[in-house]
């Protein structure tokens, strides 16, 4: 049982096979160790253990929130979402904004672990410390939007005052294995294939009822203090400060053109590191540029609304509203959000940049409940495998920049309508085995880039081959220091440095997931503010070295939980075309042009730095941070860890 302040000490542990629920408190030392959020549920799945079946009735499925979660911390309204995925094998952890993380919280509850395999389609409705399965019949086969409009008549909700809906569309109970959790607000726990797992359970959604009822801190003197630093420099960084930043105005698609100037966005799945690289070699006219695409133009155009998260003052969600004419009908379509890797990896990844159409593509995904990172780069990866002529057996493909059809396959992906759209809803390693096709597959351990190319930025390099959960920018963000110069700017082509700059924040993002706030706190927020904040509120007096720590530890553990599961040093690899060049790619124009990735040299230091050998953790770093191998592994902290199976 913990007593630190921000936690309610309540656990709701659900059996769906026999709809079981029993209520369990938390170990101190866990909550010690782990923080809260992707640290304790990465704990409660590691317990699970590593050699469950990702779509089987084992598999773990943990919603957590941390510490700071639903407080007045600034951008604390995230929740995170922890299981063994079912798209990579690994350990995965996926959040979502709005006030999902916030309700729950107030509502009562430090977590929801799912386990087993209901009968038929259930829910699970949460309100004032207790959970309820309820029947889900009449819900299975709606889409997102229709599940939340159904769920909120049937329980005397209002959206934005006390209600908030977890759930998943045609895509999660087709068990794409990239299907997502969606939220009222169309924010997603996109990537990972958290909505596969929620459907192989007949887990629908999971509602949340709950007025505001804020827990106060600790040491409200600490936390007062931490608060008042913290809205300092959000208020006084170029990237955070409302109405002024970046974040605030444009959202996350400020990055457009900014990685389209430096050469660093991948076009036509990374054959090229622009539109501009990508017309130069005589693709398409003026009319691929990314510009097209932009927050800029989105803000000048198409904006309609700003919502914002629990406790957030950025707003970086933008809201947009289009008339698209799509196959001879007008449509009027109204989503959040424009997000700049959605719109990258379903505009020019896919080899188009038409804005209006990839604003429909976005709200057919949201409301089917798909990845909209992992779902472009499937159709980008298909549209070269066209190209290539290696889907003629099947008798169809899909064209470079098909913006109408591209709208049509997400459909048949989220009902797998049709065989192609059946291969694709697979993921890319499926593909690649499948169709001889691993040139054209821009995966890592199973799950595809996002918008940054490791050509023009080592760090991400290097961080896509090392992130715990798949190709990610989201457990290194280190395009904060190579376009944003936070900390301080970097040289984003410099392999030498970036190993070690990469684990750092690495470690640091697995502080804040676990706290859990959003990310963007990091463009302006340091180790300084997050330890005053969490010590204010939790009542413990830790320094900075043993919360950096913490971070160390919860990477590790994750890492660790992958070891177990098969993964090695040979796992921590890159797309061909990154490191070996791609047959056609013109890579880079000025100081990145033909550059490619010195893999090997990041890893090794890389791996010097965390202590690891080729890949592995050893018992010595084990022993180290403190990490206990936990119940039902049916492993030691000495065992090996064998290579994957092929």
């Amino acid at each position: 049982m913990t007593d630190l302040g921000g936690f309610h000490d309540h656990v709701a542990r659900v059996d769906l096979s026999d709809g079981s629920v029993n209520y369990e408190s938390i170990d101190q030392d866990d909550a010690e160790k782990y923080i809260g959020a992707r640290g304790l549920g990465a704990k409660y799945v590691f317990d699970q253990g590593p050699d469950v079946d990702p779509m089987g009735p084992e598999n773990l499925l943990a919603f957590t929130n941390g510490p700071l979660t639903g407080t007045q911390v600034t951008m604390s309204g995230r929740i995170a979402v922890c299981t063994k995925s079912p798209l990579t094998g690994t350990v995965t952890d996926s959040h979502h904004g709005g006030w999902s993380g916030a309700r729950l919280k107030w509502a009562g509850f430090d977590g929801l672990l799912f386990e087993g395999e209901a009968d038929g389609p259930v829910y699970a409705y949460v309100e004032d410390g207790e959970v309820e399965l309820r029947d889900a019949s009449d819900l299975w086969g709606m889409g997102f939007h229709e599940t939340c409009d159904a769920i909120e008549e049937a329980h005397d909700g209002e959206y934005g005052r006390d209600l908030s809906v977890m759930g998943i569309g045609e895509a999660g109970e087709n068990e794409i294995r990239y299907a997502c959790i969606m939220n009222e607000d169309d924010r997603a726990s996109g990537r990972g294939g958290t909505g596969c797992v929620m459907g192989t359970k007949n887990l629908k959604a999971v509602v949340v009822k709950a007025s505001t009822d804020m827990q106060r801190p600790a040491d409200s003197e600490t936390f007062r203090e931490g608060h008042q630093q913290a809205m300092e420099v959000i208020q006084e960084s170029e990237v955070t400060a409302p109405n002024e930043g970046g974040l605030s105005l444009y959202g996350t698609n400020v990055l457009m053109n900014a990685t389209e100037e430096m050469s660093g966005l991948p076009a036509r799945n990374a054959k090229y590191t622009s539109t501009a690289d990508a017309r130069e070699d005589g693709y398409g006219d003026d009319g691929f540029d990314a510009e097209k695409v932009s927050g800029e133009n989105v803000r000048e155009n198409i904006l309609v609304e700003e919502p914002t998260c629990h406790s957030c003052p950025v707003a970086c969600k933008k809201e947009v509203e289009v008339d698209v004419a799509h196959k001879g009908e007008d449509m009027n379509v109204q989503t959040e959000s424009y997000e700049y890797e959605s719109a990258w990896a379903l505009g020019p990844n896919s080899g188009h940049t038409d804005r209006d159409e990839i604003a429909l593509m976005l709200q057919r995904c949201n409301d089917h409940g798909m990845d909209t990172i992992e779902a472009g780069n499937m159709l980008a990866m298909a549209m070269e495998m066209t190209e290539e002529g290696k889907f003629d057996d099947l008798g169809d493909g899909i064209s470079w920049g098909d913006s109408e059809e591209m709208v049509e396959m997400l459909t048949r992906i989220a009902t797998r309508e049709t065989e192609l759209a059946d291969h694709l809803a697979e993921g890319a390693d499926h593909l690649a085995e499948t169709f001889d096709a691993g040139d054209n597959s821009l995966a890592v351990k199973g799950q595809t880039i996002p918008a940054y190319d490791p050509r023009c930025m080592k760090g991400m390099a290097i961080a896509y081959a090392t992130s715990n959960r798949g190709a990610c920018h989201l457990r290194g963000y280190t395009p904060a220091a190579e376009i944003l110069g936070i900390p301080e700017k970097v040289d984003p082509v410099e392999w030498r440095g970036k190993g070690e700059l990469t684990a750092t924040f690495q470690d640091l993002h697995a502080v804040s997931d676990s706290f859990d706030i959003c990310k963007f706190n990091a463009f302006a927020e340091g180790i300084e503010e997050y330890v005053l904040q969490y010590n204010g509120m939790t009542g413990r007096d830790v320094g900075e070295e043993e919360l950096i720590e913490a971070g160390q530890r919860i990477y590790t553990l994750e890492r660790y939980y992958n070891n177990l599961a098969g993964f090695d040093g040979s796992d921590d690899d890159l797309p061909a075309r990154f490191v070996e060049g791609a047959d056609g790619a013109m890579p880079g124009q000025g100081g990145v042009e033909g550059s490619l990735v010195e893999l090997e040299e990041m890893k090794e230091e890389y791996y010097d730095h965390r202590g690891w050998v080729d890949g592995v953790v050893t018992d010595e770093r084990l022993a180290e941070l403190d990490i206990d191998v936990g119940p039902g592994t049916g492993v030691t902290a000495g065992d090996s860890a064998a290579p994957a199976d092929d």
